[in-house]
């Protein structure tokens, strides 16, 4: 699998990030669906042999045990400079004060926990899971600085937010001479293309790389739409339970087209969708989970897969605008 750059960084990546939130334990946490150690070891491992080499966590990924599965399965395959990780911070993980957000004081626990789960010195990517209106942006942005001049993580990056939230964290660390962002993992799909407006043209000016979240639209378009998917997350991913439900009319019509570009094809309908937007010149490389081999195997062909200008306009000519959603 190709290698790309984080935007205009010097990091590294694989073409292909694979989303580690499908792992941890189903008793910890809201993800009861997720797989754990033993499940996850042979697609981690899978992942790892097509060429993966970038992994994305969370702390609050099933109450921390996502990391500490990261970590020991990374731990396995590879000497630690060939992987990159990324994890997040934002998310209540503790119920006592400052167990949330992204004041210093949470950001300065939430790392060093990160990092123990994650069985590293290190991470390559810190995130900020979502914007917090609460704390003054100033405060979380020389938190982050100081994380990074503390050699706790290479680089930063921010998860779904307004672009204009965006810009004005991007400014206060100009303005201070503090560590930027250099990545932004948001929601992007041929479901929800609002990012399209104005943050993925921001990242583009300034040299941001974009690593979207739910480029297969929580399995939307791997099926006929309508058609039910399989396994408990269906039942329990409340999250995921409240997307796509604007213009169920045009989703069907998109999804439709999905398929008939991929029975011409000859391939997954995944493949279409992945394609479509490893394919987007604002995209860095998609975050893709997998439960199963067939799904990893899917996002490595995925990468090799180029659509023709009239593909890509019969996915995208449905499309209605909608409110953003996922914040």
């Amino acid at each position: 699998m190709k290698t790309v750059r984080l935007g205009n960084s010097g990091l590294e990546i694989s073409a292909v990030v694979l989303g580690m939130m499908s792992y941890g334990d189903p008793a910890k946490g809201s993800h009861e669906w997720s797989v754990g150690l033993d499940e996850a070891r042979p697609l981690v491992r899978r992942a790892y042999e097509a060429g993966i080499t970038t992994f994305d966590t969370a702390n609050v990924y099933s109450a921390g045990s996502s990391e500490e599965i990261t970590g020991t399965l990374l731990k396995e395959l590879a000497p630690r400079e060939e992987v990159q990780i990324a994890t997040k911070v934002h998310g209540r993980m503790r119920g006592a004060r400052n167990g949330a957000g992204l004041s210093r004081a949470a950001i300065m626990h939430e790392i060093d926990a990160s990092l123990t789960r994650l069985r590293t010195d290190y991470v390559d990517l810190y995130q900020i899971h979502r914007y917090d209106p609460v704390t003054p942006v100033e405060e979380t942005m020389e938190a982050l600085h100081d994380v990074v001049k503390a050699g706790k993580a290479r680089y930063i990056g921010a998860s779904s937010m307004w672009a204009w939230q965006f810009a004005r964290m991007q400014h206060v660390a100009e303005l201070h001479g503090w560590t930027r962002f250099v990545s932004m993992q948001d929601q992007y799909n041929l479901l929800e293309r609002e990012e399209e407006r104005e943050m993925h043209p921001f990242c583009q000016a300034t040299g941001v790389g974009v690593i979207p979240w739910s480029p297969l639209a929580r399995g939307n378009l791997t099926r006929p739409w309508g058609a039910a998917g399989s396994g408990t997350r269906q039942d329990t991913d409340q999250f995921g339970k409240g997307l796509y439900k604007q213009d169920e009319d045009a989703n069907r019509a998109i999804v439709d087209a999905v398929a008939a570009v991929a029975d011409e094809r000859g391939v997954p309908m995944a493949q279409i969708a992945l394609a479509w937007s490893a394919g987007k010149s604002a995209v860095t490389a998609p975050i893709v989970g997998a439960t199963k081999e067939r799904h990893v195997d899917d996002a490595a062909a995925a990468v090799g897969l180029d659509l023709t200008e009239s593909e890509v306009r019969r996915l995208e000519e449905s499309y209605t605008p909608r409110y953003p959603s996922g914040f």
